[in-house]
């Protein structure tokens, strides 16, 4: 994930590099800029001959000025003109930032991603900053957050280690949406006395009762090692790809087990994508990874003759 120490360092990399650099970050890249970034991994366990397009919007984290009704308005017109077969959205829909100029309530945001259309839906996990701004799920440990009741208020289903089977074509596959992993704050005001995920892959897993191919929605994209070669893609959003992107190294996100997943395509046990998403965290600034929709396209159509 994105650490204040990991984002500092990198910024101040950033100031060595001149003010116009700074205003650029600021006031361009994530507000005034978006990109879609178009991937055709091919897993193996994803049939050659079975196309699929996916849309993916992950961290959008509505706020003014930052992350207005009317840029996400903009980010929907935008996503739906790709004309995906499916939408799915990847968590952190409430503001990560400190200094905005309005918290937007998660029904106003929700109502505006309820105009996203795919024949096969739109889909959606929670992030982790879901969890953390809802203080009554971190006392209670457990339960709905006010962004996952805002998105099901306007028909758009949630999935905490659960799965749907969907169908394209008379071909079915799976989408398995993973708890976040870091949902709970560690207090021991609350009983914890660490970080605790509400994630349970095994268990979300063995929802799965066939052969059908399978996509896993995960918001943090560090449980890739563990996912099993059962899986044909990881789709994950969190890390913003750094906000801060130097020739491809992103300072800003610390490695786990050795890995740097910040961003991009991986082939792992099975294909991870990693988005660099859409808003910003701890500070309102993008250099190298502007805001981005990400499109996926799995397998190609048959050949006619």
């Amino acid at each position: 994930m994105i650490t204040r120490r990991h984002f500092i360092r990198s910024i101040g990399g950033l100031s060595a590099l001149g003010i116009s650099t700074a205003a650029y970050g600021v006031g361009v890249e994530p507000v005034l800029r978006l990109r879609v970034t178009r991937y055709h991994p091919t897993p193996r366990q994803w049939p050659k001959d079975f196309p699929l397009k996916i849309a993916a919007i992950a961290d959008i984290h509505a706020c003014d000025p930052w992350m207005s009704l009317e840029r996400i308005e903009g980010i929907v017109d935008r996503t739906n003109a790709l004309k995906p077969d499916v939408i799915v959205l990847l968590g952190d829909y409430v503001a990560g930032l400190h200094h905005v100029t309005r918290l937007i309530p998660s029904r106003e945001w929700a109502r505006v991603l309820a105009g996203l259309k795919a024949p096969l839906g739109v889909h959606a996990v929670m992030g982790n900053h879901d969890y953390w701004d809802d203080l009554t799920v971190q006392r209670a440990g457990h339960g709905p957050t006010i962004a996952h009741r805002a998105l099901e208020g306007a028909g758009i289903p949630v999935y905490e280690n659960d799965v749907v089977r969907l169908t394209k074509d008379g071909r079915p596959f799976w989408l398995a949406g993973l708890g976040d992993q870091l949902a709970y704050y560690p207090s021991k005001r609350y009983g914890r006395a660490h970080r605790l995920g509400a994630d349970d892959l095994s268990g979300t897993l063995a929802k799965v009762t066939d052969d059908a191919p399978v996509i896993l929605l995960a918001h943090e994209p560090n449980i890739a090692p563990l996912v099993p070669a059962r899986v044909a893609l990881q789709l994950s959003g969190h890390t913003h790809g750094g906000q801060v992107r130097l020739l491809g190294w992103s300072p800003a996100v610390s490695p786990k087990n050795g890995m740097r997943l910040a961003y991009g395509h991986f082939r792992l046990k099975c294909d991870l994508i990693v988005s660099g998403g859409l808003g910003c965290s701890i500070m309102p600034v993008r250099v190298g990874v502007p805001p981005e929709i990400v499109e996926v396209t799995l397998g190609r159509a048959p050949v006619m003759v």
